[in-house]
Parts: C-alpha cells; structure tokens; sequence
C-alpha cells in the first residue's frame, strides 16, 4: 500500500477539534516540526498531547501551545518552556506530570494493546498516593488534582497501576521511510518517536528520506509499517531545518573569543 501523501496539510487535515495527539521527540530532536506547522495552519483546538515535553517557547509544539491550541499535556517535562508553565499555573492548561520511564511504557503498551500494567516507579509519592495538581484555579489553589492508583506488592515490593495510553492521532518524523510506511530513526530522534507511532490510532510520520519499497533492510527498521497510515516526505530544506534547544559557550582559555 502506497501511504504518501505529497502535502503536509492534507495529512493533518481531518485531525478535528479536541483530537487526542501522541508527538514524537525529546526537546527539539526530532520533533514533527512540518506537521506542527500544517496543524497550527489547519486550525484545530482543545487538543490533549502526550509528549515527553511540549517544545520550547516558540519551537515544536510550543508553536500550539501558544496559540492556545492545547487544552491539555500528559508528559515528564517542562524545563525552561516559560508559556508552558504560564498557562499551567493560571489554569489555563491542564498538565499531568508522568514519571518519563512510566511515559514510555505507557505509550509502548497502548500501542501492544496492553491496557495496563505495574510499575515500582512512583510508589511513596503522589503519583501513586495521588494530589499532584492536574489543573489550577485562578487564584493559585489546585482545582484539579490527580486520583489515587491502584497499588499492589509482587515479590515483597510495592507497585503502581499505570494504564496503557492510545491517541486518536500521532505525529512523529524519521530520519528514512518508505512507501509502506517502515520507519527508520536516528539517534535521539528514536526517544518517544517509536512509541508515539506505536500509540496513535491514525500515525502520521514526515520523512526526511524518502526510499521505494524494499530499499530499506529489514533488520534496521524501527517502526514497522503497520502502525504507521501516512508518510509525508520532507523537502530537502525541511529536513535539513533542526532546532538546537540549547546552545552552551565558554571562553577559551587563551582569551581569544568563545568556543
């Protein structure tokens, strides 16, 4: 089955208002930046992403968010993202804070169908004994807060129930693909990449290259055409177009500038 589509706005195009979105990449190593920018221009809202983080301001997914796009983020990091952490202690977003391990198992299970599973991860802490604030009032108190898990002990330890997570929709990017949708990441591009693949019911992947059936070797494929429904080949200026979150300097040691 041949699963190209030419135009990143028509592969995001039926993505609706209140969607459910499972996004690849791991600060701004391959983050699905095409397909963001299709469905910032396509227009739908009150969204609910699962991400390991959501972008940075202005980058990645921090182009929705602010927008004010996103209704809610289920991920393990803010880090220095200043509007993400606005519009969560305003209330304007709701926010649930997942330990990144207990994340990507989440999104790895729900895309094996596997509803849920126990994890020693977070046991003694309010992501088991629940109370961490999912969404605030306007005037700072904790309007929402998270529920108890279930919690049972294997081999004389305790654990957490953590369920399996799926999404209408995932957008992700690889570095190669083909045709059938066969993905092949590289490097740190492959954290949450896959497993966002793996989660969405509809899975959306932007490829830097893109390779005719049986060009790629079966052995280094990372995500199996099966749960992959579109791939969007990128041009050769769109794939050459990478963020870098953070660019640290220092003095070189003979004074003569920065390094």
């Amino acid at each position: 089955m041949d699963k190209v589509v030419r135009a990143p706005a028509d592969a995001v195009a039926d993505i609706p208002d209140g969607a459910s979105l499972a996004v690849g990449g791991f600060g701004l190593s391959g983050v699905p930046n095409v397909l963001i920018a299709a469905l910032y221009a396509q227009g739908a809202t009150a969204l609910s992403v699962v991400s390991n983080n959501c972008g940075v301001d202005g980058g990645g997914l921090g182009v929705l968010l602010a927008a004010g796009r996103i209704a809610r983020v289920t991920g393990s990091y803010i880090g220095t993202n200043k509007e993400f952490a606005r519009q969560y202690l305003t209330g304007e977003l709701e926010v649930e804070l997942v330990p990144q391990g207990t994340l990507a198992e989440r999104l790895r299970a729900g895309g094996c169908g596997i509803p849920a599973f126990y994890t020693p991860a977070g046991v003694g802490t309010q992501v088991a004994e629940g109370g961490l604030p999912l969404r605030y009032g306007p005037d700072g108190e904790v309007a929402v807060a998270s529920p108890p898990k279930e919690v049972r002990e294997f081999g004389g330890r305790d654990h957490v129930l953590e369920h399996g997570i799926t999404t209408d929709f995932a957008l992700v990017r690889a570095w190669k693909g083909d045709r059938h949708g066969n993905l092949v990441l590289r490097r740190a591009a492959r954290n949450f990449n896959p497993l966002a693949a793996m989660a969405g019911r509809i899975t959306v992947a932007e490829v830097e290259h893109l390779l005719e059936p049986g060009e790629l070797d079966p052995d280094v494929v990372h995500v199996p055409g099966v749960f992959v429904q579109r791939v969007v080949p990128l041009t050769p200026t769109q794939a050459e177009d990478k963020g870098i979150e953070k660019r640290t300097v220092r003095r070189s040691d003979d004074g003569e500038g920065v390094r």
